[in-house]
């Protein structure tokens, strides 16, 4: 998924309709995308499915700049399913 259909699908989570945030959004789907990378999953840029998961991570991280609440056990899960079966896949 590209940066821009991430960012549109980021905004839409969110309800955000203006441009004025844009360049912050596109910063937080970086921070996503590298904290996932860090958890040791490798992410597939054509892979609609890790998009999602990126998009998914970066509202968290916009929502949780004013409620401090934890990452949503749907998005957990859903990066543990996506290591696991990358890992069981290596070997």
């Amino acid at each position: 998924m590209d940066n821009e259909t991430m960012l549109t699908a980021v905004k839409v989570d969110l309800g955000i309709t203006t441009t004025a945030y844009d360049v912050r959004l596109g910063q937080y789907l970086d921070a996503a995308r590298a904290a996932i990378e860090r958890e040791g999953i490798v992410i597939d840029n054509y892979s609609v499915e890790d998009g999602n998961m990126i998009v998914m991570y970066a509202a968290h991280l916009w929502r949780k700049r004013d409620t401090q609440e934890p990452m949503p056990k749907m998005l957990r899960w859903m990066m543990n399913n996506r290591l696991f079966s990358q890992k069981l896949q290596e070997d």
